[in-house]
Formats: C-alpha cells, sequence, structure tokens
C-alpha cells in the first residue's frame, strides 16, 4: 500500500508539473502574440494532459493489486506444498518407501506449481542460498537417498532408521549431515562434505570429497537389558586402548572420496527465504526448508560462472 501511494504521488508531482510547464509555454504565446488567441490548442492540450495523467494513474492503482495477488497466490503454494508433506507421512514415510504413488504425484503437482511463481531469478548467487537446511522430499540422484542406502542395505528397517537429513551450504561448500538411529538406542551421523560450483544463474555443480561415519553415542535409557551387558564391555574395551587410537575412534571413520566418483549436476528452480527446490539431471525434485535465520537480501555476492 505504501509503495502504491508513493507511485501515486510521484505522478501526481509529474502531471503538475506538465500541466503548469505547458501553462507557461500557453501564457508566453499569447505574450507576444497578442493578436491572435489559440482557445481551441489550449482546450485540446488540457484535454491530452488530463487523458495522459489519467492513463497513468489507473496504471499504478491497476499493479498494485496484481502485485499482491501474485504475492498472496506464491504464500498460498507454500503452505499447500508443506501440508502435502505432511499427508504424504513425512520424512520417514519417504525414507522407507511407504509412500504411494497418490501422494508422490500429488506432492509433485505442488512442487510444479510453487516453481512456477520463484521469486529469485539468479538463485545460485543469492544470499538467501546459504544457511542450513533440511530435507523434506528427495529423489533417485540425491545424497538423502544415497544416506537411506547405506544404512538399508546393512540394517533392516527394524532395527536402523534414518531420523533426520540436512545440509550447510556456505562459501561454496556442502555439508550433508544423515542422522543414524540403530536399536532405538544408538545415535550416530553420517557426514558428507562436497564443493559446489556456480555454473549458470539456475545451475550448480556438486562434488562429495569426503565421508565421515561418527562414533556412536549410546542413549542408556533406551537400551534392551539383554543389552546392556554387551555395551558396557564394549566401552570398557574402547576406554583401554591406547590414546592414539582411541583419538581415531572417537574422531569417526573417514572415508576419503576419489575425485569425480560422487558428484552431479543440479538446477535450482525455487528459492526464497524459506524454501528451496533442485532439481537434479534426471528433473527429480528434492525440496528443502531452512532450519536458521535467512541472510539478508542486500548486498548479494558477484559469483562468476560459466556461460
Amino acid at each position: 500500500m505504501a509503495s502504491m501511494l508513493g507511485s501515486l504521488s510521484a505522478i501526481s508531482a509529474i502531471c503538475s508539473s506538465y500541466s503548469s510547464s505547458s501553462s507557461s509555454i500557453f501564457t508566453s504565446t499569447n505574450a507576444t502574440t497578442s493578436l491572435v488567441s489559440f482557445p481551441r490548442l489550449q482546450e485540446t492540450g488540457r484535454r491530452n494532459r488530463r487523458m495522459a495523467c489519467t492513463a497513468m494513474v489507473q496504471q499504478a492503482v491497476q499493479g498494485a493489486p496484481a502485485a499482491y495477488a501474485k504475492e498472496m497466490e506464491r504464500l498460498s503454494a507454500k503452505e499447500s506444498l508443506l501440508l502435502a508433506f505432511k499427508d504424504s507421512g513425512g520424512f520417514e514415510a519417504l525414507v522407507t518407501g511407504k509412500t504411494t504413488d497418490m501422494q508422490r504425484i500429488d506432492v509433485n503437482e505442488r512442487i510444479t506449481g510453487l516453481e512456477r511463481l520463484n521469486p529469485t531469478p539468479r538463485p545460485t548467487t543469492s544470499p538467501f542460498l546459504e544457511g542450513r537446511w533440511n530435507f523434506e522430499w528427495f529423489g533417485s540422484g540425491s545424497p538423502g537417498l544415497f544416506a537411506a542406502r547405506v544404512i538399508f542395505e546393512r540394517f533392516p528397517s527394524s532395527l536402523a532408521n534414518l531420523s533426520k537429513l540436512d545440509v550447510v551450504i556456505k562459501d561454496g561448500n556442502a555439508k550433508v549431515t544423515a542422522n543414524l538411529k540403530l536399536l532405538s538406542s544408538i545415535e550416530s551421523k553420517l557426514i558428507l562434505s562436497a564443493k559446489l560450483s556456480v555454473e549458470g544463474p539456475l545451475r550448480m555443480k556438486e562434488e562429495y570429497v569426503e565421508g565421515v561415519l561418527e562414533t556412536p553415542t549410546i542413549i542408556e535409557e533406551n537400551v534392551p537389558e539383554q543389552l546392556k551387558g554387551a555395551l558396557g564391555q564394549a566401552a570398557s574395551t574402547i576406554q583401554q586402548l591406547p590414546l592414539p587410537i582411541r583419538d581415531v575412534v572417537s574422531s569417526g571413520l573417514k572415508v576419503p572420496l576419489p575425485a569425480g566418483s560422487l558428484q552431479r549436476l543440479f538446477m535450482i528452480s525455487y528459492l526464497d527465504e524459506e524454501i528451496l527446490i533442485i532439481r537434479d539431471t534426471a528433473g527429480v525434485p528434492e525440496v528443502l526448508t531452512r532450519l536458521d535465520a535467512p541472510a539478508s537480501p542486500m548486498g548479494e555476492p558477484s559469483t562468476e560462472y560459466e556461460s
């Protein structure tokens, strides 16, 4: 509303200036040619000025409601997408394969509807991209599915699950953290570090360089009685190891990834201060929601990219 009032004030000032300048022209003309008058010409000029000002005011008044309506449509599409995630069973149903085809197509339809309203034309260099994001939806080529496969190919779903997946994007790097839980009492994290390179206003390249499986943490109150003795013996054994070996064990198992062995291209199809949507080369979408406060949109970096 403030911007609309400002536009109307500016238009009014322009119209007044135009009117006064035109009047002075006619006055000067009448002074030098006192023997001749131009009543019809003056009337035509006033009519043309009124028509021009009326058209400018109508355009300003019509533009503000159109922008407001588009913003309301975008906010509604966001809420609709988040509701579809909840109706589909959320993250747990997605990683365990319990999401139905009907739920998948419903989510994908809402993703497409929100992408159409993307407010960020150059998302790869937007300050909104950096921060901590939570995976809500992912497909076959995502690091989320890779982490899920690492777990479920080695443990049955009744013993292990992927409870959460998030990524931190900062200074051209990404760190994906998969939170794992075994037997409902042992927690660990699988961390994948990657380098990000900007290849266009929408396109980026992601190359994973290292994986770390952190040392498990035992939640003692959740440990079954029949396992408490074995877990206590294992903890005691670790404490008896030489200090260098114990430090290696406590820092987790590092898995270096050969250059180029795990990389992908993706496109950012939607970005605002709360939601990030990307698509891989097969067009499969991933949707992430922000976990921290967004960066200021001022001072957007001018990162170079290859055309």
